[in-house]
């Protein structure tokens, strides 16, 4: 039997990669190719309105994949990007697709609960002010409250962490507490500070402060007693042991309860707006399900989901920018 030479082996991972990159250049090309025309001549049974926002989405969509996947052949880094985001965008129109298919064209999920994704983008475009305008009252609240309950977490969980008089105080009051729904809070809060805004960010901060504490807590008093051994030897002090040793060493713990604290906020964040604040996306949600406005509710929905996306893609991005040094040792 014939060995293949290494040669051969690397024309055919060459040829494997090129396929794999020519298969997420048309896959967007193609979904818009099935189901645009669906839209456009299957009868809509739900709604006899005409449909605009949908359909035109579609072809910009159509316009610019075309665009990008032509310059992607000219262009290395063009080229992994559609190879990498193009397999995500054919999956996001398939689900419009059906999304279009199972509410306009074939009424299997009635008005006024399941509109389809035309009414939906168009109550978006009709409300885009006001959206716009919730969402910069949302950021303002979640980052206030994220921020401060961050910090404070920060800041008990390296005390506690590091003195052990302190942690055997600080413990039972964490485990007392912690476990608590912030929004139990709520009735507290309320009358602890009459201003909305500043109840609404206390009660983030409550909820981020508790998984950041926990996990920095338990980082600090894990850190290897041998790394201190070594740095109490070259003569360092306590100060440099807790903010050069201990707390590099226990970043990856802080920033698992920074993404726990992030992830908890968001649900805190439309609690806080429905019971309180009088603007953000939550209370514009809550305004809308009163006049049975379901099409712009869902857009809230679909802008509440990039919100969070967001930030939490920051936060990542902040993670890999102060955890370079770990990268090849944590996969991540």
């Amino acid at each position: 039997m014939l060995l293949r030479s290494e040669d051969d082996l690397d024309l055919d991972d060459s040829r494997g990669r090129r396929s794999r990159v020519v298969l997420a250049a048309i896959a967007p090309l193609a979904t818009v190719g099935i189901w645009l025309p669906a839209h456009l001549l299957l009868p809509s049974l739900q709604s006899p309105l005409p449909t605009r926002l949908y359909p035109g989405l579609l072809i910009v969509i159509l316009l610019v994949w075309s665009f990008v996947a032509a310059i992607s052949w000219a262009s290395r880094r063009v080229r992994a990007w559609v190879n990498h985001y193009g397999p995500l965008l054919a999956g996001a129109i398939c689900v419009m697709g059906v999304w279009d298919l199972v509410t306009l064209k074939l009424n299997l999920a009635p008005l006024p609960f399941f509109p389809g994704p035309d009414a939906v983008f168009r109550g978006m475009w009709d409300d885009r002010t006001m959206l716009l305008q919730s969402a910069y009252r949302s950021l303002l609240l979640q980052m206030s409250g994220f921020l401060t309950g961050a910090a404070a977490g920060i800041i008990s969980g390296v005390l506690i962490g590091w003195s052990r008089r302190l942690r055997y105080w600080g413990m039972p009051v964490l485990k007392l507490i912690g476990p608590i729904p912030a929004t139990a809070y709520v009735p507290l809060v309320m009358v602890l500070f009459s201003n909305a805004f500043v109840s609404g960010s206390a009660l983030i901060a409550l909820t981020v402060w508790f998984p950041v504490t926990m996990l920095t807590t338990s980082g600090i008093a894990n850190v290897p007693v041998t790394l201190l051994d070594v740095a109490r030897t070259l003569g360092a002090g306590r100060s440099y042991l807790i903010f050069r040793v201990a707390i590099p060493s226990a970043m990856p713990h802080i920033f698992l309860g920074l993404f726990m604290g992030l992830g908890a906020s968001f649900l805190t964040l439309v609690v806080a707006e429905t019971v309180g604040v009088k603007s953000g996306l939550g209370w514009y949600v809550k305004w809308q399900q009163g006049y049975v406005e379901y099409a712009k509710v869902y857009g809230a929905l679909i802008i509440m989901a990039v919100f969070f996306s967001s930030l939490m893609t920051l936060l990542f991005k902040v993670r890999d920018r102060v955890m370079g040094w770990q990268q090849g040792l944590i996969r991540w």
